[in-house]
C-alpha cells in the first residue's frame, strides 16, 4: 500500500468496513496464536500430566515478560507511526519502526543472559514448588533461546498493522502458531521429549514467524522499510516509544506480576493442582478474549490516524463501533464458557481432582468478562492519542489497583474460592473507572479537535 493509498483508505473508507478490514486479520492471527497456547497445553496435559501443566503455568509469566517487551515497543511505535502517517511525515514513521526493532534486540539479549543465570530463582518466585520446578526449568531453558524472535515478531506485527497492512501481521502469527501445532505432537510424543519438546517446537515456530516479518520489512514491500541509518537508536524516538508503550508493558507485564502473586497464593491454598487450575483457566480466558484484542489492534491505527489528521467525527465513530463490537464478542465468550466449562476442562486432563477444581473456577473467574470491551478499547484510546498517563493508570487498574489486593485479601475469608471471586470483581471495578475517565476526557478532546479545525 502506497502512502497515497494509505491516506485514501484511512480518510475515505467507512469506519465499519475499515474496522472490519483492519480487525479481522488481527483477530484471525491472534485466535490461531491463542489456539496454539490451548493445543500446547492440551498436548502437555495429555503427554506429561498435571505437573506439566503446572510447569507451564509457572514458566508463563517469564515468557509473558519477554512478549510484553515486544508488545510494548511495538504498540508504542505503532501509536507514533499511525499519527506520523496521518501528519504526512513518513520518514519519521520509518525511523520509529527501525528503532523499535533495535530496542527489541537490546532487551532480548539482556533477558537471555539474566534468565539463564537466575532461572531457578525466577521460577520459585513465580510459585514453583519442588515438584513443579524441574518441569518449569526444562521448559524455560529452551524458551529463553528464542527471546529475540518472540519480541521482534511482536514489534513487526504491530508496525505492519499501523501502516495499514494487517494481513502481514495475521500471516506472521498464523505461520508461527500453525507450525507450532504441527511440531508439538512430533516433539512431545513421537520424539518423546516431553515438556522440553514443547519448548523446542515453540522456539522453531517463533523463528519462522520472525523470518516472515523480516522479509516483509527488508524486501521493500513495506512503505516503512528498515534502513541502516534508522537502526541506530535515536534518543527522542526511543523515549517516545517507551512512554507510549509503557501502558502496554504494564498491561502485559502486569499479567506476570499478577501470576507471581496468584501462583504463590494458590501454592498456599490449592497446592500444585491450584497452580495447574489457574494455568488452564488463564489459557481459556486468553483464547476467548483474543477476538477483543484483535479488534483493538484494528482500532488503534484508525483512531491514531484520525486523531493525527484531525478527523474528529471519524474518531468518535470508531470509538463507538469498536466498543459495540468488543462488547458483543466478550458477551459471546462469557456465554460460551458458562455453558461448556466442563467440556473445555476435559480437553486438557482426565484427572478427576483437577477437573473438579478447574470447572467452578472457570465459571466464577469469567463472571464479568462480558464488560471488558469497554476497558480495553477506552484504555487503548488514551495510548493511541498520545495520552500516556491515563493509559498507564488504566492499564494498572485491573491487575495492580484492584486484582492483586483482592487476591491477597479475599482468600483470608473464602479460601481458594476467594482467588476465583477476585477475578470478576476486579474486572467490574476497572471497567467502571475506565468508562468514567473516558467520558470526562472525550468531551475535552473533542472540543480541542473541533477548535483546531476552525483555525485551519
Amino acid at each position: 500500500m502506497s502512502v497515497h493509498d494509505h491516506k485514501k483508505t484511512f480518510e475515505s473508507d467507512s469506519i465499519g468496513r475499515l474496522l472490519l478490514k483492519m480487525s479481522i486479520p488481527a483477530t484471525v492471527g491472534m485466535l490461531v496464536n491463542a489456539l496454539y497456547n490451548l493445543v500446547d497445553t492440551i498436548f502437555v496435559g495429555q503427554g506429561v500430566g498435571p505437573m506439566g501443566i503446572a510447569g507451564l503455568t509457572v514458566a508463563l509469566p517469564i515468557q509473558a515478560l519477554i512478549g510484553a517487551l515486544g508488545i510494548s515497543f511495538g504498540t508504542g511505535a505503532a501509536s507514533i507511526i499511525s499519527r506520523r502517517l496521518g501528519e504526512k511525515r513518513p520518514d519519521e514513521a520509518a525511523r520509529t519502526a527501525a528503532n523499535a526493532f533495535s530496542l527489541a534486540f537490546v532487551f532480548s539479549v539482556a533477558i537471555i543472559i539474566a534468565g539463564e543465570i537466575f532461572i531457578d530463582t525466577l521460577l520459585i518466585v513465580f510459585g514453583a514448588t519442588e515438584t513443579v520446578l524441574p518441569y518449569g526449568r526444562e521448559y524455560m531453558q529452551v524458551i529463553l533461546i528464542g527471546a529475540f524472535f518472540l519480541s521482534a515478531s511482536m514489534v513487526g506485527n504491530n508496525i505492519s498493522r499501523a501502516e495499514g497492512q494487517p494481513k502481514i501481521s495475521m500471516l506472521s502469527m498464523v505461520i508461527g502458531a500453525g507450525l507450532n501445532i504441527i511440531l508439538d505432537p512430533i516433539f512431545i510424543f513421537v520424539l518423546d521429549m516431553g515438556i522440553r519438546g514443547a519448548a523446542i517446537a515453540t522456539v522453531i515456530s517463533q523463528f519462522c514467524s520472525f523470518l516472515f516479518i523480516m522479509r516483509f520489512m527488508v524486501k521493500g514491500k513495506s512503505h516503512l522499510p528498515l534502513k541502516w541509518s534508522y537502526i541506530k537508536l535515536h534518543l527522542p524516538t526511543v523515549k517516545e516509544i517507551n512512554i507510549l508503550g509503557l501502558p502496554a508493558l504494564v498491561r502485559q507485564g502486569g499479567m506476570s506480576v499478577l501470576a507471581l502473586v496468584i501462583n504463590n497464593v494458590l501454592r498456599h491454598y490449592g497446592g500444585d493442582f491450584g497452580i495447574a487450575t489457574y494455568g488452564l483457566i488463564n489459557r481459556l480466558f486468553m483464547f476467548v478474549l483474543m477476538p477483543i484484542f484483535g479488534t483493538v489492534h484494528g482500532y488503534q491505527p484508525i483512531a491514531g490516524y484520525s486523531y493525527g489528521a484531525g478527523l474528529v467525527d471519524r474518531l468518535s465513530e470508531v470509538n463507538r463501533k469498536a466498543v459495540l463490537v468488543t462488547t458483543a464478542m466478550s458477551t459471546c465468550g462469557f456465554l460460551f464458557i458458562q455453558c461448556f466449562a466442563g467440556i473445555l476442562i476435559s480437553m486438557f486432563t482426565d484427572d478427576a481432582r483437577l477437573w473438579a477444581m478447574a470447572v467452578p473456577a472457570l465459571r466464577i473467574g469469567s463472571g464479568a468478562i462480558f464488560l471488558l470491551g469497554f476497558q480495553v478499547i477506552y484504555s487503548t484510546y488514551f495510548m493511541t492519542i498520545g495520552k500516556a498517563f491515563p493509559a498507564f493508570f488504566l492499564s494498572l487498574s485491573r491487575q495492580f489497583i484492584f486484582l492483586i489486593p483482592l487476591v491477597l485479601i479475599l482468600p483470608n475469608f473464602y479460601g481458594l474460592q476467594g482467588v476465583w471471586f477476585a477475578l470478576p470483581l476486579a474486572d467490574l471495578l476497572s471497567v467502571i473507572v475506565t468508562v468514567v475517565w473516558f467520558m470526562i476526557s472525550w468531551q475535552k478532546t473533542r472540543h480541542q479537535m473541533e477548535q483546531a479545525l476552525q483555525t485551519v
